[in-house]
């Protein structure tokens, strides 16, 4: 990872300084290097299936919206040097523990001085005893319904002024997983509430966030509850969702 890295940079540094010196080439001004968001999907527990199709979602994402989605699977990429080239770190569907003290101080120093997380589905089945991670995540996984795991429910929007929900209906139904939740951060913005009278399972009652934000302790994090089928990253509405959050996240809204 950390080599493809560094060649990626170097390439894009070379593109970027002979695009410099042409002169008065049309566009060279307005030339601007893509950002780079880190996709770590390291897995201790189980392991969604639908975790490539998540980073294909992402890669997709990102070609048609400037930026480049990297996937790592090493926690050995969570130093200080290499977190500083990426505006952004999604867990997708991590779970347990993925890393160890001096990178979970790394990635520390890397919100605090201003980067940015997003979580999926199972990003808030990780690391269950690191507080500072289930602060910033906002909430940890407790359960889902089983038999079966996967069933249609009816979410609330609750605020539509982020671009996560604003392309949103004011209820929307879909099929996934559906999480209850533990040590939730009261001070995230929830965006989305799961209608617990819309299906069977749920243990959180009329307080069910299944999407939220919040910036924290010099950062900004954005979590979603959705993702654990690959049929969910063929959803537009899905995929706009997660879009608007990689956007609120790289402070483009």
């Amino acid at each position: 990872m950390k080599l493809l890295l560094s060649s990626f940079l170097a390439v894009c540094f070379v593109t970027t300084t002979w695009s410099q010196d042409k002169p008065n080439t049309e566009g060279a001004e307005n030339a601007k290097m893509p950002e780079l968001v880190m996709v770590f999907t390291k897995t201790s527990g189980y392991r969604h299936q639908s975790i490539e199709k998540g980073v294909k979602t992402l890669r997709e994402l990102g070609r048609k919206n400037g930026f480049i989605a990297l996937q790592t699977e090493s926690s050995e990429d969570f130093t200080p040097q290499n977190l500083a080239n990426y505006k952004l770190v999604v867990f997708l569907s991590t779970t347990l523990d993925v890393l160890n003290d001096n990178q979970q101080k790394a990635f520390e120093s890397y919100i605090k001085n201003g980067g940015a997380f997003l979580g999926i589905h199972a990003a808030s089945d990780t690391e269950f005893d690191w507080p500072w991670y289930g602060k910033l995540v906002g909430g940890y996984f407790t359960n889902h319904p089983n038999n079966p795991n996967v069933r249609s429910a009816k979410i609330h929007v609750l605020n539509k002024s982020h671009p996560s929900t604003s392309h949103l209906p004011d209820v929307w139904s879909r099929s996934d997983e559906w999480y209850n939740f533990k040590n939730l951060n009261q001070n995230v913005t929830v965006l989305m509430n799961l209608d617990e009278t819309s299906y069977e399972g749920g243990t959180n009652g009329e307080n069910h966030p299944i999407a939220w934000y919040h910036e924290f302790d010099g950062g900004r994090s954005f979590y979603t509850g959705g993702g654990h089928t690959d049929e969910s990253f063929d959803e537009p509405l899905f995929r706009q969702h997660l879009l608007g959050g990689i956007e609120w996240c790289l402070k483009r809204k």
